[in-house]
């Protein structure tokens, strides 16, 4: 008999984007005349095309899958040499951040890596997570065996760090050690992001406190602001105690292609149970070359391609289109006399509910008054109820009907 992992089913009843999923099939099904009409600003998938470089790095890369002089077969498993190179120097060297070419481990995304991280730690880590916060770094934890059971909306034993209105929607360090805090600038979902002297203040801390920082940066590339850093690593001390995790997926449009990395620092340690000190380094170069075969060889040509100059100009084209959709959005919600967040350095709007409307209600008027889908800011954490978040990755004629649409969710109150 095979054992299973008990702690799956510690799990709340199902992960946020399936039940929207859920949601609006069933809407659909039910309203075949409405189906065409849905606008989906729920889940953070881009629509628009790769930029040219990539493209044509990618269709490079399948040509030399099919020419015996030029076959790739198995790569390193955290990456060619050049492309982990031609990152380092493109998104840090170039921008005054030092990290060496082997400090960077290509992967097929940070969603994953976040998960895979937790396999380098022991048993009893005491974890922070903030609230609202994206649903992976909760859900890993407990999968993990490192919380207790769900009450009262929250898995005991993790330590929740609240990001509410008062506090911009970017949490304060808690009051208690942690072991391993999990921080995301620009954040997922509020699109709040940490300023200079934020991100110093926890660097900092954790320095003092021997705590790890997970450093979620996926959505670096839409920092505008001049104040806010684009990776933690811009601030003293950090590559003493953080790792971060990056995407291709919002700056090159590669949610279908699948590529992302993360950055280890080689003196970056954590500690064994009888003092020593072990560089986390050594440790993820041993899970990668045990466990991943790494990125497939077009998808890595196409990475190369965006770290070029031509390529940093596509990127920043593509983000900037994002950005303008997120204006529009924000602007139309503040027309509406509602209170509005993010959508200025980060590709999602978050929104307070209209008096009256839970999360959930409000993404029901939405989906039913207006076919426009959200995602319920209850879904994110116990902080998060009361708000949505809505995405600006569509296209712009979408995006300006659903601007007009939203404008139902103001009148709601009235119509229940």
């Amino acid at each position: 008999m095979a054992w299973i992992n008990e702690n799956f089913l510690k799990l709340s009843a199902g992960y946020l984007f399936p039940e929207i999923a859920r949601r609006v099939k069933v809407f659909c099904d039910a309203n075949p005349e409405l189906a065409l009409k849905v606008i989906r600003c729920g889940i953070g998938d881009v629509t628009e095309p790769l930029p040219e470089v990539a493209v044509t790095a990618l269709r490079e890369g399948v040509d030399d899958l099919a020419i015996r002089e030029r076959f790739q077969g198995y790569g390193p498993s955290a990456g060619h040499d050049f492309v982990r190179g031609a990152i380092a120097q493109s998104m840090f060297r170039d921008c005054g951040v030092d990290i060496a070419d082997d400090e960077i481990f290509l992967s097929d995304g940070s969603k994953p890596d976040a998960s895979h991280f937790l396999e380098l730690f022991g048993s009893g880590n005491v974890i922070g997570v903030p609230d609202p916060v994206y649903p992976v770094y909760v859900d890993t934890n407990v999968m993990a065996g490192n919380t207790g059971v769900m009450k009262d909306g929250r898995y005991q034993g993790l330590v929740y760090m609240e990001a509410t209105p008062e506090n911009g929607f970017v949490p304060e360090p808690p009051s208690q050690p942690v072991d391993v805090a999990y921080l995301c600038s620009p954040n997922n979902p509020t699109g709040s992001a940490m300023n200079r002297a934020a991100l110093t203040r926890w660097v900092n801390w954790a320095l003092s406190n021997d705590t790890l920082i997970l450093f979620d940066a996926a959505y670096e590339a839409y920092i505008r602001d001049n104040d806010i850093p684009r990776s933690i690593f811009e601030i003293p001390g950090a590559k003493k105690c953080a790792v971060e995790f990056r995407s291709f997926s919002k700056n090159g449009g590669f949610t279908g292609l699948r590529c992302g990395f993360t950055v280890v620092p080689k003196e970056l340690t954590g500690r064994t149970r009888d003092g020593k000190r072990i560089p986390f380094h050594g440790l993820w170069s041993r899970w990668w070359s045990t466990c991943s075969n790494g990125v497939s060889w077009p998808v890595q040509k196409a990475v190369a391609a965006l770290c070029t100059p031509q390529g940093q100009k596509q990127m920043k084209a593509l983000c900037d289109f994002y950005l303008a959709n997120a204006a529009i959005l924000r602007k139309a919600i503040a027309a509406q006399g509602l209170q509005v967040w993010g959508g200025e350095n980060a590709p999602y709007v978050w929104l307070k509910c209209p008096a009256g409307l839970t999360s959930w209600d409000a993404f029901d008027v939405l989906l039913r008054e207006a076919q426009l889908v959200t995602t319920p800011g209850a879904g994110f954490g116990n902080c998060g109820e009361g708000f949505l978040r809505v995405s600006a990755f569509n296209s712009r004629a979408n995006v300006e009907e659903a601007g007009r649409r939203l404008a139902l969710l103001s009148a709601a109150p009235s119509k229940r």
